[in-house]
C-alpha cells in the first residue's frame, strides 16, 4: 500500500524517508481491487508508519462500498507492516475479512506450500503510478495538488482498465 515520492521543495505531508539518506518524501497508500483498480488513496509523509494510513485510505474511497454479505464477502490483504492489534480491530470495524501476514508466516508458507505473496496486485498498481512523472517526483509544495494528481491518475487507470475488461 505505500510507495515513494519526494517533493522538491517540500510542503506539508511529507518527511525524512528512513531509506533514502533522510531526504524528504511522501508515502502513498493505496486500496486497490483484485485486478489493480484503484479504490482510494491517501498520502502522508515518508516516515509516517503504515498502520497509520489504513483509516484515511478506507475513509478515501469515493464511492458507497456495497454492503458485505456471507454471499459476497470483503476481504482486505495486507503485509507484515500492519501487523498489529489496533490494525486488525481497524478492519474488522470497517466490515473487511482481513489477510494480514503475521511476522515470518508468510517465509514459511512460501516454503511449505510454494505460496506467492497477493500484494503484487498493489505493487503493479503503483508501478503504474510511476508511469507519471507528475506523481513519480513530487513537485507540488501543497498536498491537496498532490492528492488531486493522485485522483487524476485513480481516474485514469481505472477508464483504462475498464477499457481492457469490457
Amino acid at each position: 500500500m505505500e510507495r515513494w515520492g519526494r517533493p522538491l521543495s517540500g510542503g506539508k505531508k511529507t518527511g525524512p524517508n528512513p531509506t533514502d539518506r533522510a531526504k524528504g518524501g511522501t508515502k502513498r497508500s493505496v486500496l486497490v481491487d483484485a485486478i489493480g483498480v484503484p479504490l482510494g488513496v491517501a498520502i502522508a509523509g515518508a516516515n509516517v508508519h503504515d498502520k497509520w494510513l489504513v483509516e484515511p485510505t478506507l475513509a478515501s474511497i469515493p464511492i458507497e462500498r456495497p454492503e458485505p454479505t456471507a454471499k459476497t464477502p470483503q476481504h482486505l490483504c495486507l503485509d507484515k507492516g500492519y501487523d498489529y492489534t489496533d490494525t486488525r480491530e481497524l478492519v474488522a470495524l470497517n466490515g473487511y475479512i482481513g489477510h494480514i501476514k503475521a511476522r515470518g508466516e508468510e517465509v514459511v508458507l512460501k516454503k511449505r506450500k510454494g505460496l506467492k505473496a497477493r500484494r503484487w496486485v498493489v505493487e503493479r498498481t503503483h508501478s503504474w503510478f510511476n508511469r507519471f512523472r507528475r506523481i513519480l517526483i513530487r513537485w507540488e509544495k501543497k498536498p491537496q495538488n498532490y492528492l488531486a494528481m493522485l485522483h487524476l491518475a485513480c481516474a485514469y487507470l481505472a477508464y483504462r482498465l475498464a477499457g481492457i475488461l469490457g
